[in-house]
């Protein structure tokens, strides 16, 4: 019993203070991520606007670029430009046609190369020339590939905030005049329309961060100096007033500074108002979670009194215990499946004995089964002798590779050394050059350092299987070549022959599905090597490139036994 009500004391302490440090943690931060989601909602709408900005620069820049790819290179816009005999009716329909929709906002001016004004989408302006030696048409001429440049406020013509200008050419590369572009106050509000929102301002400064537009004239002087000279000593922005939160960034086709000016959003008193009722809610929330912890540390005490005692009796091996199920919340679910846990586990212990019964039954068959292939290699071994005495050597010969090759395929390990398993393949290529009158010469050349390496046992013969029946068949003088390489961890076995190659459908990564079909030694090989070491593993078949033969490349992961013994080769 004292037990118990030590253990309800520490559940109702653990309730307690999992219900109120959360509670106190949100009470203390509700101001917190109430005003992050403020300043959220509030840098999301500056983001939009500046971004909506930023997209309407780009249509003005985007317009006047297209203007100027219309315009450029147009043999009636460049003989305009050159003289005074082009229909100018034909010019000014080209022009207004490639100002398209900036003509709204921005108006577009032709110049000849001496500066002098001859078209435009508006009205003659007042000065008609323009220097060549300073200012936009300067910058143009000065650009590389006849790139368009901007000139914030620089220009004679007062209401004119914002100038660009490119140098257009004839198609023989030969400058031919101007189009510039000038934009009023009045287009850029044409332009920024309600980009900056109701209770927001925007302004652009250039690239000197001197004043260009804003969306209340009367401020950007004031607020324009205030912003460069912060910017300029690298402080944060505050403009005119610590009531206000800028945002600013730069359109880099222009070179114009777009700055939207917000209203603050909290106040000290609004914040001391939500610091009070976040406090007012702690304190209720406290008596609240107390009476709570107390009621349900009583209630859950009982049920899990009676699973702890049932998992005492699991420990000892008590298969037969029961909890009754008295609740229908999720101590009472915990409760089924506490119950059906303990039936399952005395059903798997049930199967467990049984497994192990038929796996000690199939270890007894497998060792009934290999008395047949030992039986094989015994009378093998009889009829080596038995050839000797006779002096037949090529039987006898044949005998002892072929006993060999059966001792080893019968011997437990599923991986080998390289070096044993190249040792089976020459006894199997003794009994092939036997077979086949040494129609075929053999050989094999594998770096020392990678004998060690292991791979599946009985991999090479197929595969040198294969290269005999399907490629040396009725081939004179022919040739099998065994090498090895190693490359970032890869090894790669090469079997090599001078045969009749391999058909088109079979080149490539190996694949089974197509090629099945009388290559079953290439498929058992490939499938092994896959399902130990992964798709990235496996065979590749191509033919040589000077068209003698066929190359078929075993890769598989470079790995060695962790012991330093190595096991003993193949011996007559």
């Amino acid at each position: 019993m004292k037990k118990s009500r030590s253990f309800r004391r520490q559940l109702f302490s653990g309730f307690l203070l999992v219900s109120l440090i959360p509670l106190l943690i949100c009470s203390a931060m509700l101001l917190q991520i109430f005003r992050l989601r403020m300043t959220g909602d509030a840098e999301t709408q500056a983001a939009q606007a500046l971004e909506t900005s930023l997209l309407a620069l780009d249509s003005l820049d985007e317009g006047v670029r297209g203007a100027a790819a219309t315009l450029q290179q147009n043999f009636s816009v460049s003989r305009a430009l050159f003289d005074d005999q082009a229909d100018d009716t034909v010019v000014n329909n080209l022009l207004f046609h490639a100002a398209g929709d900036a003509r709204s906002y921005a108006r577009l001016d032709l110049y000849d190369i001496s500066g002098r004004w001859r078209y435009s989408t508006q009205t003659a302006p007042d000065d008609r020339f323009l220097p060549t030696d300073w200012g936009i048409l300067h910058e143009a001429a000065q650009a590389k590939n006849g790139r368009l440049v901007y000139i914030a406020g620089e220009e004679s013509s007062s209401d004119q905030v914002l100038h660009g200008a490119v140098l257009l050419s004839d198609r023989y590369g030969a400058p031919t005049g101007y189009l510039v572009v000038s934009v009023s106050a009045a287009g850029f509000r044409s332009l920024l329309g309600g980009a900056a929102g109701v209770k927001n301002e925007l302004a652009l400064l250039s690239r000197f961060f001197r004043p260009v537009y804003c969306t209340r004239p009367a401020i950007l002087e004031t607020m324009a100096d205030k912003l460069r000279a912060q910017l300029l000593a690298g402080e944060a922005l505050t403009g005119l007033s610590e009531d206000y939160v800028y945002s600013i960034c730069r359109h880099p086709a222009t070179g114009l500074y777009v700055v939207l000016q917000q209203p603050e959003v909290f106040t000290r008193d609004t914040m001391r108002l939500l610091y009070t009722v976040s406090a007012a809610c702690a304190l209720v929330c406290i008596g609240v979670c107390v009476l709570i912890s107390f009621q349900m540390s009583r209630q859950l005490f009982r049920p899990i009194g009676q699973l702890h005692d049932a998992l005492r009796q699991v420990g000892r091996n008590e298969l037969d215990v029961h909890v009754p199920v008295v609740q229908s919340n999720e101590l009472g679910e915990l409760a089924q499946q506490f119950n059906r846990m303990v039936i399952d586990l005395k059903r798997n212990q049930q199967m467990l004995v049984e497994n192990q019964k038929a796996l000690n039954e199939a270890q007894i068959r497998m060792l009934q089964a290999q008395l047949n292939p030992h039986f094989l290699c015994n009378t093998l071994d009889t009829m080596k002798w038995i050839s000797k005495i006779n002096q037949v050597p090529q039987v006898a010969l044949m005998s002892t590779d072929l006993a060999d090759i059966l001792r080893f395929c019968i011997t437990p390990e599923e991986f080998v050394e390289l070096r044993q398993e190249v040792a089976v393949l020459m006894r199997y290529m003794e009994i092939q050059r036997i077979r086949l009158a040494d129609s075929f010469t053999f050989s094999v050349h594998i770096p020392e350092e990678l004998e060690s390496c292991m791979v599946p046992k009985m991999m090479l013969q197929p595969l040198a299987e294969n290269a005999i029946l399907h490629g040396l068949t009725g081939v004179e003088n022919g040739r099998l070549e065994v090498t090895a390489a190693e490359k970032d961890g890869v090894l790669s076995i090469r079997i090599a022959d001078n045969g009749a190659g391999l058909p088109p459908e079979l080149l490539g990564k190996y694949h089974p599905d197509a090629s099945t079909a009388g290559h079953l030694g290439l498929f058992n090989v490939d499938t092994i090597l896959q399902k130990h070491y992964g798709a990235g593993f496996g065979l590749y078949l191509e033919n040589r490139t000077d068209g003698t033969g066929a190359v078929i490349t075993a890769t598989l992961p470079v790995t060695r036994r962790e012991d330093s013994g190595h096991a003993e080769g193949l011996g007559r």
